[in-house]
């Protein structure tokens, strides 16, 4: 567990492997996932960018090694530097499109579409084939029922797409999993692309 909700955000994370999820937490202990950070980005820079108290729970999903620096410090490098203004603007940009899009996905498409799409995106940010997850963790952050998660994984063992054990799915057919997917996971991956790729941008110009 990096921050719960409310901690003071001491840190900024740039993850070289694994994956961090950001967690959101109603007040009768139910939780839900509600964006995953890895090798692609950065982990507890506000949207706003100031330094702000942690307003979900950031918790480390997938293992890996990652280096930090201070949050203040952050900041300052960032207002000193239109080149990392100029990332960090875009990255935030990804942010926001990415929950907007997830926000959409969870209302309109099915559990097999979503947890496809959250084993390619977590395949993508952890930079790994085997991710240790259990059945229960992955229901808790698609916000199903545990019932659920366990139909779905068995199908999709039964497509070939992913091997399964007590504690650790590992990804076996990426292709066939985006066919399965829902095309969120396209538009996502596709706006990720070409904002952390675009030019300068027009607030980091002054």
């Amino acid at each position: 567990m990096l921050y719960e909700p409310g901690d003071p955000l001491t840190h900024v994370y740039f993850p070289l492997s694994g994956m961090v999820s950001l967690v959101a937490v109603m007040h009768d202990g139910r939780a839900v996932e509600t964006m995953t950070i890895g090798r692609e980005g950065v982990v507890a820079t506000s949207a706003s960018g100031y330094v702000d108290p942690a307003f979900t729970r950031f918790l480390v999903q997938v293992p890996g090694k990652a280096v930090r620096v201070t949050a203040q410090g952050f900041e300052d490098m960032v207002d000193a530097s239109i080149g990392l203004c100029s990332a960090v603007s875009r990255y935030r940009e990804v942010l926001l499109r990415t929950t907007l899009q997830i926000v959409a996905c969870n209302a309109i498409h099915s559990v097999r579409q979503r947890c496809a799409r959250w084993i390619l995106t977590t395949h993508d940010r952890s930079g790994t084939d085997l991710l240790p997850l259990t059945q229960a963790e992955l229901a808790e952050m698609l916000g199903v029922k545990r019932n659920a998660i366990s139909i779905t994984i068995r199908e999709l063992v039964r497509l070939g797409v992913v091997k399964n054990t007590r504690s650790l799915l590992q990804v076996v057919n990426r292709a066939d999993l985006n066919f399965i997917a829902c095309e969120c996971y396209s538009l996502v991956y596709g706006e990720q692309a070409r904002l952390l790729t675009d030019g300068p941008s027009p607030e980091c110009n002054d």
